[in-house]
């Protein structure tokens, strides 16, 4: 009930008027645009190619979670995302797990790992935050270099795809498309919600004066920490899911770079947005398919293409895009 009276109390906090399930009328059409593109997608394009873009889109929802609504920088994300696929990996290779069961390992890997790395971290802020996620986060790739599960440097090779639920051979492309859209959709229709309830609120007060939050009797670590885990946990769910649909898990998954990743997606799609991070995932995941003939200079030109947005779409292009609708209406 508290809630409420935080959103009023503080500037900048959007205020549409909510037409279904807490989406405005632009929302819906975004969704709408987004679920027929996806659905029609996989019959114009490589299937695979599309798998992980819905993985990393909903990883990059995941962290959006975080920095977008209660600006928190982590830079070290690649630790659950990394973990959820090789948890997921060694259920569904060793244990023999169903896939679906292997990703919910992934997930509640994630969400152990961000209880114990945000009851930590959440008691720092800005640069000293960032720079704790990120050392936890190289701690977790040396342990994963060194453990004998993960297979060192070579990783879990031939991750089975198995069967959903025992029924659906996920072994056929189109059946593993429409599992990890499922999958994709749950997560972002969750964060979603997670963002317009009145926990989310009070997440966006945080965001917006954390020192005002407090004087209003709300325990803003409790708040941070308990974004932290759900971003956690959800990263951890994506890096399971793209274990198992291309049956590996290696230390790139786990290593600081892709922590820089999704970053990059986010800040491109445009933070603090509901559809900013799946269009960063989309555009930077396309680069990196359709520009992998250019070998090393693939980074660079990702470089120039992160520098021209940050400089021309200050608020991202989803963002941006929003920004000049709102002053055509």
């Amino acid at each position: 009930m508290a809630a409420p009276a935080v959103a009023g109390t503080f500037e900048g906090l959007p205020a549409e008027r909510e037409l279904l399930w807490g989406f405005t009328r632009p929302q819906l059409w975004a969704l709408g645009l987004m679920a027929a593109f996806f659905l029609v997608a996989p019959f114009f394009l490589y299937p695979v190619f599309l798998m992980k873009v819905l993985c990393f889109a909903l990883f990059a929802c995941a962290f959006n979670l975080l920095i977008g609504y209660v600006g928190l920088l982590s830079f070290g994300h690649a630790a659950y995302f990394g973990m959820g696929a090789y948890l997921a990996g060694h259920a569904a290779k060793v244990w023999g797990a169903t896939p679906e069961v292997a990703i919910l390992i992934a997930g509640l890997t994630g969400m152990v790992l961000g209880f114990c790395i945000g009851s930590l971290a959440i008691r720092r802020q800005g640069i000293y935050f960032a720079m704790i996620t990120l050392a936890m986060a190289q701690m977790i790739y040396f342990f994963c270099l060194q453990a004998p599960f993960t297979g060192g440097e070579d990783g879990i090779q031939a991750i089975p795809r198995g069967q959903a639920f025992g029924l659906i051979d996920l072994g056929n492309d189109m059946a593993m498309y429409w599992f990890t859209a499922i999958i994709f959709f749950a997560g972002f229709l969750f964060v979603h919600r997670v963002v317009h309830s009145p926990f989310g609120m009070v997440l966006k007060a945080i965001r917006e004066n954390e020192a005002r939050a407090i004087s209003l009797g709300y325990r803003t670590d409790d708040y941070k920490l308990m974004a932290f885990v759900i971003s956690a946990t959800l990263s951890g769910i994506a890096g399971g899911t793209k274990a198992i649909v291309f049956g590996i898990a290696t230390l790139t998954d786990v290593f600081w770079t892709m922590s820089g990743e999704v970053v990059l997606m986010s800040l491109v799609g445009g933070l603090g947005t509901l559809f900013g991070p799946v269009a960063g995932a989309a555009i930077i995941i396309t680069m990196q398919n359709y520009l992998a003939e250019f070998g090393a200079w693939v980074t660079v030109i990702q470089g120039v293409i992160f520098i021209v947005c940050v400089l021309a779409f200050r608020r991202g292009v989803v963002g941006e895009i929003g920004r000049a609708l709102k002053a055509r209406l």
